[in-house]
Parts: structure tokens; sequence; C-alpha cells
């Protein structure tokens, strides 16, 4: 009886170790595990795999980009990816320390902020100054572009297929569906823009759009530039902005995500407008994240509040 028993252990422990070679060798392609600093490179990974499983975003959903900080366990995974997506610019400070002191090769890692046309930082009327400019820096929020954001999935493409070219195809065709959405999406916003009597966007937040508006020949007031860390606005830029608004009759203020609506419903409620958010994609919240959100599905919001404020 006990001779038996041992027979069948034996036989079962087999089984599973001819399946898993067949599996092995019957199953050549080799799923990609990517690194991104931030959300923009999570999705459009994500999106040109077909899957997040061997995709992971190192700062958490929910918080502050600006102020990320790697920890010992995210070092290690960005040495140990086959690809480690980054922006650039003054969010991502701490990467060339990082590559630097690792040794990590250049061909794994890919600096988003290399592929597009960049442009300078700047303070408009009325916005507040902050006591170290950055006026000369490059504004780092590229993506916010849907035209820059579909240069960055054709880098991000190239890039994993020269690394995995058995996948190419599929990489492919999950690229051109998603630049696809993102073609149609940037067609709207443009139709949106040309009927309004009134382009002109009011911000009671920071302002990370400095791409986008110059896309579509948009005007904005807003209270700080796009990477302040300022959160309290001096009186007279709350007076400016709530004049301002009055001035082209707004019907929105907008705010940005992750941050408090105090500052938008403070110039809403003097000047008859309503607060609405304009997300940025710089994260996304951790409700967001969990049910799958996607950059396209946050610039469809973005799409339906443009409508209501332009309209």
């Amino acid at each position: 009886m006990k001779t038996t028993f041992k027979n069948l252990i034996i036989l079962i422990i087999a089984i599973f170790l001819v399946a898993g070679f067949f599996l092995l060798f019957n199953n050549p392609k080799k799923s990609a595990k990517i690194i991104s600093a931030n959300f923009v490179g999570f999705d459009f990974a994500r999106a040109i795999t077909g899957s997040d499983e061997n995709i992971e975003m190192l700062m958490a959903p929910g918080t502050e980009a600006h102020s990320y900080d790697p920890t010992p366990a995210d070092i290690i995974a960005i040495k140990n990816a086959d690809l480690f997506i980054y922006n650039g610019g003054k969010s991502d400070a701490w990467v060339d320390r990082i590559l630097t002191s690792n040794n990590i090769p250049e061909e794994k890692t890919l600096r988003l902020m290399d592929f597009v046309s960049l442009k300078e930082g700047e303070a408009t009327e009325g916005m507040e100054s902050e006591e170290h400019s950055h006026e000369s820096e490059y504004d780092e929020h590229i993506w916010t572009s849907l035209k820059n954001s579909i240069k960055l999935i054709e880098a991000i493409h190239d890039k994993l297929t020269s690394l995995y070219p058995d996948q190419a195809d599929s990489y492919t065709k999950n690229s051109g569906t998603y630049i696809s959405r993102l073609n149609n999406l940037d067609e709207a916003i443009a139709n949106v823009v040309k009927n309004t009597t009134s382009p002109t966007l009011i911000f009671g937040d920071r302002f990370p759009f400095r791409y986008f508006v110059d896309d579509y020949g948009l005007d904005y007031y807003a209270a700080f530039p796009g990477c302040s860390d300022q959160v309290e606005a001096s009186a007279s830029t709350i007076a400016f902005l709530i004049d301002k608004s009055k001035e082209i009759n707004a019907k929105v203020i907008f705010k940005i995500e992750l941050t408090s609506d105090k500052l938008a419903r403070t110039i809403a409620d003097e000047s008859g407008a309503k607060v609405l958010e304009l997300h940025s994609a710089h994260n996304i919240s951790s409700d967001d994240f969990k049910n799958g959100v996607t950059f396209a599905d946050l610039m469809e919001r973005n799409l339906a509040a443009l409508k209501e404020a332009l309209n």
C-alpha cells in the first residue's frame, strides 16, 4: 500500500514536470518587465503590451508627483527591470543620480522628454511669482499635448519592439488602436475650441497645461506655475482671477487632480462660475488606478469639462 502511494506521488510530480517543460518550450514569448516612474509611462506601456501584468508604476496612486522620493526597493526594481521609463525634468531630478550610481545602462532606459519639442515654463499676468523662479526651465508636462502623447507611445513602442521583436505585431496593433483613440480626442477638443467665442481658461490652481493650450490656441490665467509647491495665493492674485473671470464671463473655474478646490471655489463663488477638474495625468487617484482608468479615459473627462467651460 505504501509503495503504491509512493508511486502515485512520483507519477504526479512527473506529470507536473512534463507539463512545465511543455509550457516552457512551447511558449517562448517573454513578457517585458517594465518600470515607469509616473502614470503616463505606465499607461502607455500597458496599452502597448495589452496588459499590466509585468508593468509597475513607482509613484503610488494618489500621491503628489512633485515630492516623490524613491525607496531602496524602488531602486532595486529599476536595476532589475528590462526597461525603465521616466519623463525627465524637475520632478525626475532623482533619476540621473540613481542611473549613474547603479551603473544602469542607457539601453535599459527611456527618457520621454527626448522625443518631443520642449517649451520653457512661463508666468502669465496675475500668477504668483516664486522665490526661486523656474521660468528658464523646460516645462515637463509634455504629455498634456495629445500630439506629444502619440510621439511618446511611438517611442515606447519602438523601444519595446527592439527588446522583444517576437511581439512586434501585437505591440504595433495595440499602439495603433490607442493612437487612433487619442487622434479622435485631439480632433474633438480642437472642434470644441474652434466653436467657442471665449477661448480662455481660468485655473484656481497650478497650471501644468502649457503644451495643451498651445496645441489649440487657448489663453489662460492661473494662480501658480505648473510645478509650483505653493498652495496659498495672495489676495492680489485671488482678486485678479475673480476680476478676470467676471470680465470673460467664465462658466467654469478649473482645478487639477489631487489638490484642494478651496481656491477655485473662492473664485467661482465670487464670479458666479462652477468648479470642474481638468486632469493633467501627472498621477491618478487610488480608485481610478484600481478601476483601470487610462490616460485616454482622463482625456475623455477633460473633453467633457472643456465643452462645459467653452460652449
